[in-house]
């Protein structure tokens, strides 16, 4: 039978993320990462928006966002972001929103600011300026380099010795005296640790080693592009809606589209469908002058969220052996770092390290103990 001391399963950016950090926490710890798919970024991972906006998400999240700034910043291959700034556009009925969505972040970005009408066509010269009743602008907002960041992952943790197991589903786990057996579609595992990065499965995961699931809600989100008919509008910020019901995001010569749908789904490997693309242009096009007829490509993936919208990194506190590393939502991407820094020092210490000093991090909206014995 196959040992490691910490097997973590799931390589999508979640999974990676934490198998990288254990490996700097934990040189000595023999660490597996299972992988069910024949290669590692198949579902979610390789289907992101790849933007990184400080104030998005949860507010328990944002400081794992803040977190892994430097990562993004400083790694040694070079940076991982490219700052483009992200718009935020709210039709004149919908202004009281922006003001609670500028208060929320300015808690994490001061430099977040209302900007005038002007400016905002400036910005995004195919809004329609009759339809903006306000707009709020982070200059800050960056691409990510998302494969490469992804690769940081797996390059650093296999050069510290970490093993990668693809085509490796997990099926079942069972307790043995003070570990774990776990089945694969292979041969079996024994482990000390196990760490459930599995995304969209990560109840199935649970159940299957007899841990109570946490009530993980995967949600379907479509995008699509289309060739851009504004010249130079590669350099353009993301623009989204204040109400969440569609975006734009440049990249390159196209436009990233959305309905920004969430679209409750079982674990799968998810598809387009032609109702949410026909409902993004409609969107789109009444808010832009854009005038999309046709795309270029289309796609769609999973987004899993906890109940309350916030993340599940820790031991479970029925079995202090099994940790959670899951319901990222829609910033499993641009908190990778900071998420799979936080996952290893509770696996390795029990206890955030100094990389979330003066953060602010709210550790109990994150730790799976707020979902068992609430009653």
């Amino acid at each position: 039978m196959d040992h490691v001391d910490i097997a973590i399963i799931g390589g999508g950016i979640a999974g990676m993320s934490v198998a990288y950090h254990l490996a700097r926490n934990a040189p000595e710890a023999r660490v597996g990462v299972f992988e069910a798919e024949s290669t590692l970024t198949y579902h979610t991972t390789g289907r992101s928006a790849a933007v990184f906006i400080e104030n998005y998400g949860a507010l328990p999240i944002r400081p794992l966002t803040v977190a892994s700034k430097s990562f993004y910043l400083h790694l040694v291959d070079g940076p991982l972001l490219t700052v483009k700034g992200s718009l935020s556009v709210a039709r004149p009925d919908q202004i009281d929103i922006m003001d609670s969505q500028l208060a929320e972040g300015r808690i994490i970005n001061p430099d977040i600011a209302y900007v005038s009408l002007a400016d905002t066509v400036a910005l995004a010269p195919y809004l329609r300026p009759e339809l903006i009743g306000a707009a709020i602008y982070e200059p800050e907002a960056s691409g990510i380099d998302v494969a490469g960041l992804h690769q940081a992952f797996v390059r650093g943790f296999r050069a510290n010795g970490g093993s990668i197991a693809t085509t490796r589903r997990v099926d079942a786990a069972r307790r043995v005296d003070d570990g774990w057996v776990i089945e694969t579609t292979t041969t079996d595992v024994a482990a000390d640790v196990i760490v459930n990065a599995a995304g969209a499965w990560g109840d199935l995961v649970a159940t299957s080693a007899g841990i109570a699931p946490i009530g993980l809600e995967p949600k379907r989100r479509t995008a699509f592009m289309i060739n851009s008919p504004i010249a130079g509008s590669e350099h353009g910020p993301l623009v989204a809606n204040a109400n969440h019901d569609w975006y734009t995001n440049p990249d390159g010569r196209q436009f990233l589209c959305s309905p920004a749908d969430e679209t409750p789904s079982d674990p799968c490997d998810a598809r387009p469908e032609e109702i949410d693309i026909a409902l993004a242009i409609d969107r789109i096009n009444e808010a832009t002058t854009l005038d999309i007829r046709s795309i270029t490509s289309s796609w769609a993936g999973l987004r899993t969220f906890s109940q309350d919208r916030s993340m599940v990194i820790g031991p479970d506190p029925d079995q202090p052996t099994f940790h959670w590393c899951v319901g990222q939502g829609g910033t499993g991407i641009q908190t990778a770092p900071g998420a799979g820094q936080l996952a290893a020092d509770l696996i390795t210490a029990g206890s955030p390290g100094p990389s979330f000093e003066g953060l602010g991090l709210d550790l109990p909206r994150l730790l799976p103990d707020r979902f068992r014995h609430s009653g």
